[in-house]
């Protein structure tokens, strides 16, 4: 997962005097992986928030964009510390920057529920015009979904870079 970033010069002769020729440097095209563990704690939302507001800013995503997508992201996590209880009282996200597109993957064990509740991921499917009571709470996110598998509850939050997001 690490990226080397070196010049590479060829030097060749042309018209009897050497002239240098520069490669492009390589490029990293892994995927950056940031894993964040919380207790269940509102206070510690706002970690989750700083995040994507830093891999939000390195895509080099619009001003307006970004605080919607931290606001976001912390109104995920604390809504999701309500569902954490006893030996399951931790939440697991994943942040990864890929080449065309953010996610923030929110996990935890326990409750077979969404990580932002049921309602909300219902009404922001149904409320893409932009009216009801929970047509916010994603602004900026492109896509939400919500699975569950072996006892883990994964809600994810993708934002396409670039323009419109493919089609599903």
């Amino acid at each position: 997962m690490s990226a080397y970033a070196w010049t590479v010069s060829i030097i060749a002769p042309i018209a009897g005097k050497p002239v240098m020729s520069l490669l492009s440097p390589a490029v990293a095209t892994e995927p950056q992986i940031f894993h964040l563990y919380l207790d269940a704690d509102a206070r510690l939302a706002a970690a989750a928030g700083g995040v994507i507001r830093f891999l939000a800013d390195a895509a080099g995503l619009d001003g307006l964009v970004i605080p919607r997508l931290q606001s976001a992201v912390v109104t995920a996590c604390t809504e999701t510390f309500e569902h954490l209880s006893g030996d399951h009282a931790r939440l697991k996200i994943t942040f990864t920057r890929f080449s065309d597109r953010l996610e923030v993957a929110l996990s935890h064990r326990g409750e077979a529920s969404p990580a932002v509740g049921l309602d909300t991921i219902a009404g922001f499917a149904a409320q893409v015009g932009g009216e009801g009571p929970h047509s916010d709470v994603f602004d900026g996110f492109d896509r939400v979904q919500y699975e569950t598998q072996s006892g883990e509850t994964v809600t994810r939050l993708t934002k396409y870079l670039g323009g419109a997001s493919p089609s599903v």
